[in-house]
């Protein structure tokens, strides 16, 4: 695993408006991926979760959630720039076996190269976010993106998580010239029970495509700021039908 910082990446600054994650990149207010799929998510599922354990129980869950995926980050963002990272705290040293096995069995051998890590990504115009890593794993040009989880993942659950995946692809590419062939997600719930999503090929190209239609919606929903974008995503999917 070694660096190798072929790309400028720009500076950027987080921003909360309407209490939506936006960030700040040259002259652009862009809206964060996560946002993006969170306005066009199916709301449902997490409203009836929520009424059935009730709200305080439920902000108990997602907030230490939150918190032990902030610190896994943090210990694998220090592992990858070889700073290390140390927190004595109940939650930090879950979080640090958490990272050991996401490092054990998703990085070590696999990542042979880093371009960059927590490096901000954007679209002109439309979205903007921060990758976990992006670099070359198993010989391919790749978005790595870390995960904790409560529990392991059906593949059939992940689908924001792929189109997380495919954005941030289509972004390097657009603005690096680069070919981002293949989305690695690597997961750790806080059992250690360790989990790797793939997407490359046909799969990674449905879900640039599952992606663009979730931005249209949201710019239909925010339908001055898609004026002001004034770039028309239906021509966006064209280019990937290639």
């Amino acid at each position: 695993m070694k660096w190798n910082k072929k790309y400028q990446y720009p500076l950027s600054m987080r921003k909360v408006i309407d209490s939506l994650r936006h960030y700040e990149v040259g002259s652009w207010t862009l809206p964060s991926v996560t946002t993006v799929l969170g306005q066009t998510k199916d709301q449902q599922f997490l409203k009836d979760w929520r009424a059935r354990i009730g709200d305080l129980e439920a902000d108990k869950i997602v907030n230490a959630a939150a918190q032990r995926g902030t610190a896994m980050h943090t210990y694998l963002e220090k592992y990858l720039d070889n700073t290390g990272y140390k927190d004595m705290t109940e939650l930090g040293q879950t979080a640090e076996k958490m990272a050991q096995e996401v490092i054990k069995q998703g990085l070590r051998m696999q990542l042979q190269e880093i371009w960059g890590s927590e490096v901000t990504l954007y679209y002109p115009g439309l979205y903007a976010g921060s990758t976990d890593v992006v670099g070359v794993y198993n010989d391919e040009p790749s978005i790595i993106d870390f995960k904790q989880s409560n529990k392991p993942k059906q593949e059939a659950w992940i689908g924001d998580y792929y189109m997380q995946i495919a954005a941030y692809a289509m972004a390097h590419d657009y603005v690096h010239g680069t070919a981002i062939t293949q989305g690695v997600i690597l997961m750790c719930t806080p059992d250690l029970k360790f989990q790797k999503f793939v997407i490359n090929g046909a799969k990674l190209r449905q879900e640039k495509h599952n992606f663009l239609r979730r931005l249209d919606e949201y710019y239909e929903l925010k339908h001055d700021e898609k004026e002001k974008a004034n770039i028309d995503t239906k021509e966006l999917e064209k280019a990937f039908k290639q």
